[in-house]
C-alpha cells in the first residue's frame, strides 16, 4: 500500500501566496513593534494599544507560521502507520499499526483507540464532505490490511 496524503483544510500550494502570507506577517510585527515603541508611555493609561500589540503580534507569527508552510493539517495513511497532523501548532503524531486497538468512523469525526487507553479524535470538516469519504475508505482499507477492528457508527440525535 502505498502513502497517502490528504489535506484537512484548503490546499495553498501556490508560491505566491505564500510569499504574500510571510510579507504580511511580517508587516504586522511591524505596526505591532511600531505601537510600542512609539506609543510606550500611553499603554499605561490604554488597555486597548495592550490588545492591539498582542493580536497584531499573534496574527503576524501566525501568517508567518503559515506562510512557511508549518501551520497545515493532514493525515497520511500507509501500509504500516497513520501520520496525523490536526492542529497547526503542534508537530505531526505518527500512530504505528501495533498500537492501534480499534477505529471508531462516524460521519463527521473518527475515533482512533490506542492499546494503551488513549484515544486520539479527528473531525472532520463539513465542508470538504468527497475528502472525508476518502479518507474514511482509505482508514478502513488501513484497518483491514492490518486486521484491526474498524466500525462504521451512526449518531443517533
Amino acid at each position: 500500500m502505498e502513502t497517502k496524503y490528504f489535506s484537512l483544510g484548503p490546499i495553498e500550494n501556490n508560491r505566491l501566496v505564500k510569499i504574500i502570507q510571510i510579507v504580511f506577517g511580517i508587516a504586522c510585527l511591524g505596526v505591532a513593534i511600531f505601537w510600542l515603541i512609539f506609543n510606550i508611555k500611553s499603554l499605561k493609561a490604554d488597555r486597548t494599544l495592550w490588545i492591539t500589540i498582542i493580536f497584531l503580534s499573534g496574527f503576524g507569527f501566525y501568517m508567518i507560521w503559515s506562510g512557511l508552510g508549518k501551520a497545515t493539517r493532514f493525515i497520511e495513511i500507509s501500509s504500516d502507520k497513520i501520520r496525523l497532523k490536526k492542529t497547526i501548532l503542534f508537530s505531526a503524531l505518527d500512530i504505528p499499526e501495533s498500537e492501534i486497538q480499534k477505529i471508531e468512523i462516524f460521519p463527521f469525526n473518527l475515533i482512533i483507540f490506542l492499546k494503551t487507553k488513549k484515544r486520539i479524535i479527528l473531525r472532520f470538516s463539513t465542508t470538504y464532505y468527497e475528502t472525508n469519504e476518502k479518507i474514511k475508505d482509505e482508514i478502513l482499507g488501513f484497518a483491514e490490511l492490518n486486521s484491526i477492528s474498524a466500525e462504521i457508527k451512526e449518531e443517533k440525535i
